[in-house]
């Protein structure tokens, strides 16, 4: 079994720590908790850089190593990112060369509308707002 970690810090208070799981190839399943936020929605995806000396505006676009457009975790074409925390998702792998470890988790301000939205952003993003939380994904022992 692979585990990873990713520490969350942000602005006005929000922080919150994710864990991640992967048993052999199968799916690598999400857990944990972000508090701090403003009541609603919001979007949770992983970005392509483990850079967070600019804060979470370093971590780059959301990584995305099939270059598909935005949608659910459902939805079978997606990018590799998540919409929840408390999930199970074949497309985030802590191994192989998809990996997502050495990336970020970023926790948007607002909900994300899962590419469905009609804005401009989202096929790319989600038009899920301002980055107010992020963490590097590492591995844990």
């Amino acid at each position: 079994m692979v585990k990873a970690v990713a520490v969350l810090t942000g602005s006005e208070g929000v922080k919150g720590t994710i864990f991640f799981t992967q048993e052999g190839e199968g799916p690598t399943t999400v857990t944990g908790s972000v508090t701090g936020l403003k009541e609603g929605l919001h979007g949770f995806h992983v970005h392509a850089l483990g850079d967070t000396t600019n804060g979470c505006m370093s971590t780059g676009p959301h990584f995305n190593p099939a270059g598909h457009v935005h949608g659910a975790p459902e939805d079978e074409i997606r990018h590799a990112g998540v919409a929840s925390i408390n999930i199970t998702d074949c497309h985030i792998p802590l191994t192989g060369p998809n990996s997502i470890v050495g990336r970020a988790v970023v926790v948007h301000g607002d909900a994300d509308d899962l590419g469905k939205g009609g804005h401009e952003l989202s096929k790319s993003t989600g038009n899920a707002g301002a980055r107010v939380a992020c963490g590097i994904i590492g591995l844990q022992g």
